[in-house]
């Protein structure tokens, strides 16, 4: 009768866990119009599924010397060495959460010495003891599964910051191109209006302008080189930061120019449904949600039996009050089935706080959703907006180059002054340096746009 009861308690007990051993799958998730309206920026994407975040960062980032350095930050960055000691543990975790459905074995060996009324007696045991718990209720089997999605969590993050590491290099090398752009214009400016200073002071010398024109020409040739400090201030904070990024100490960066960089002209960003397999970032926000699910079910499996076998084997020579010399084999077979009963309200509060916290991953990993296309909408209308002002620059460059001819055929004449000249030369150095700043924010809509898809491997 009391075998019959234990039974019918096991079999109500395995009926009423059956949730427990479901493995985890992804909640429904809304990415129409993640994008927001690809409408808008129509001239610029590919019409198809194809999602440049798949491609090979080689593919996007082309410059021989952009590549040696990308190669060298993955090797040698600090975060990412991290992010891959990260999943190192992870894997060691999983492990140890596999191995636990295996029997444990130990060798216990023990010795008595007893003397009483001038008899000694020494009693010996050699026992190998084992034990395996019997993962009736899924405890073992979600703890594997909660390992399983730390690792991958784990190699999301490295894969995250894999791509952070390469668009930052990215960044950093097109900003130093574009830097290097800005000081050449600066400096050959600075050059022509020194020029300009003789100039003037040749013309007042022969009674052609006055001494206020000469000032003017002065002030805007030490104005120009007021600036060029702050650029080379700028490169040289700049390398020190790409230094850092590629672990080695500040130095100088070998680079290319950015008149020489290629990048594509037409965008693709495949659909938004890609983005939950390619973004590593929303990957990991979902498999933190798994590792909650399986937390969950452990939290429930507390509340089902616990059913443990153990047993001996070895030799000894105490039986009991008797003393057998040589030892004997010995074997030993126990079973034990444990129920929790007064720690029920503990459990309790354990699977509220697993329910609690696998529901804050779930609008985690929704918030993630939006954030990431967020930012492929912002790349793309940054990337679209930066075409747009280029087209318009080249247009005010080639208007203020006439300006600035016309105006001084006009002072040579005497039909100008050389305010409207000097005028039209600041109007003009600020539009071209302008146009390389247009040219650098195309280049990094590029990468942010590549990041906000997953690119990087």
């Amino acid at each position: 009768m009391k075998k019959q009861i234990i039974l019918i308690m096991c079999a109500a007990a395995l009926l009423s866990s059956c949730h427990i051993y479901k493995s985890y799958k992804r909640p429904k998730v809304a990415t129409s119009g993640v994008y927001r309206d690809t409408v808008s920026v129509k001239d610029t994407l590919v019409s198809d599924t194809t999602n440049m975040g798949n491609l090979p960062w080689k593919e996007v980032f082309r410059d021989p010397k952009l590549q040696i350095l990308i190669e060298q930050g993955l090797s040698h960055n600090v975060n990412l060495q991290t992010a891959m000691l990260r999943v190192d543990e992870a894997k060691a975790s999983l492990l140890a959460a596999k191995l636990a459905f295996a029997p444990s074995f130990a060798l216990a060996p023990q010795g008595t010495i007893a003397r009483f009324d001038g008899v000694t007696a020494d009693t010996y045991s050699l026992p190998v003891t084992a034990s395996w718990q019997a993962d009736a209720f899924g405890g073992l089997l979600n703890a594997k599964r909660g390992a399983k999605s730390s690792l991958l969590q784990s190699e999301a993050y490295r894969q995250a910051v894999q791509t952070q590491v390469i668009a930052n290099i990215a960044n950093c090398y097109y900003t130093l191109l574009m830097l290097d752009n800005q000081l050449d214009i600066t400096e050959k400016t600075a050059k022509m209006w020194g020029e300009n200073v003789e100039t003037m002071k040749a013309m007042k010398k022969a009674g052609m302008t006055n001494e206020a024109a000469v000032s003017q020409s002065e002030a805007t040739y030490y104005q120009v080189n007021a600036t060029l400090p702050d650029l080379r201030r700028q490169i040289r904070e700049t390398e020190n930061t790409l230094s850092l990024l590629l672990a080695q100490s500040p130095q100088q960066i070998q680079r290319s120019t950015l008149a020489a960089q290629q990048m594509p002209e037409k965008l693709s960003v495949g659909i938004p449904l890609q983005m939950l397999s390619n973004r590593p970032d929303v990957k990991q926000a979902e498999m933190t949600l798994a590792t909650a699910y399986y937390s969950t079910n452990q939290a429930r499996s507390a509340f089902y039996p616990q059913i443990t076998l153990s047993g001996s084997a070895g030799w000894t020579n105490s039986a009991g009050s008797v003393i057998v010399n040589p030892g004997k084999f010995l074997l030993s077979a126990v079973g034990s089935l444990t129920q929790p009963l007064f720690a029920k309200g503990a459990n309790t509060a354990r699977l509220k706080i697993a329910k609690a916290e696998q529901q804050a991953a779930l609008l985690a990993f929704q918030q993630s959703i939006l954030s990431a296309g967020s930012e492929v909408s912002n790349a793309l209308y940054q990337y679209q907006v930066a075409g747009e002002k280029c087209i318009q620059r080249k247009q005010q460059i080639e208007s203020l180059n006439s300006s600035v001819d016309k105006t001084q055929q006009l002072m040579k004449y005497g039909s100008s002054t050389y305010l409207e000249v000097l005028t039209a030369q600041q109007s003009l150095l600020s539009a071209r340096l302008s146009d390389v700043a247009d040219s650098f924010q195309r280049i990094q809509a590029v990468i942010n746009l590549y990041q906000a898809l997953g690119g990087g491997r």
